[in-house]
């Protein structure tokens, strides 16, 4: 009769391997995308085609706007609002997941990176290397808290957490930086 039933936790492990996979894949595909969109060739007479001298301030706004969302989650989930918590968190994810949209497009259409022209030409270049290599990293960290967090895993959403809370914070605050940087 034991035989019958399931074993809940082979079962859970399966499904997590699954959507793990299912997140690097997803992960690296999107990396891999956004590098070709960013760096690799045009098609002819894109450039100038579409507007896109405001995506700068949108984006930085939207990297502001994840910034307050994910210190309002933390302090939500410090207070117990764990619902707060998971809405504030949803919706630094869905503002990251624009800035992603927003900052492609700007890419693609315009003709290539803007130079710095500051006197702080190292703080600058280690703020832009950091930032990239970190935003690179917290994609599937975002997406498997996420996964943790939407299954109610809570030992292991507060452990991945720990890592990315700090790294998507840093990323969010430095596309201000960078901007600030840029164009002001």
């Amino acid at each position: 009769m034991n035989d019958a039933i399931p074993d809940q936790s082979s079962d859970e492990a399966a499904r997590d391997g699954l959507w793990l996979r299912l997140i690097y894949i997803v992960s690296a595909i999107l990396a891999a995308a956004v590098a070709f969109l960013i760096l690799g060739p045009r098609p002819e007479g894109l450039h100038g085609r579409l507007d896109v001298s405001a995506l700068p301030t949108v984006n930085a706004a939207l990297n502001g706007t994840a910034t307050l969302l994910l210190l309002t989650g933390f302090v939500l989930i410090k207070r117990g609002h764990v619902e707060a918590h998971r809405k504030a968190m949803l919706a630094a994810f869905g503002v990251s997941a624009a800035f992603l949209v927003s900052y492609v497009v700007y890419h693609w259409f315009k003709a290539g990176p803007k130079a710095y022209a500051g006197d702080h030409r190292g703080l600058y270049l280690t703020i832009l290397l950091s930032h990239i290599v970190l935003a690179a990293v917290v994609l599937p960290l975002q997406l498997i808290t996420l996964y943790r967090g939407w299954r109610m895993q809570r030992a292991k959403h507060r452990r991945v957490a720990r890592w990315t809370f700090p790294i998507w914070l840093y990323v969010s605050v430095t596309g201000v930086v960078i901007y600030a940087m840029l164009y002001r």
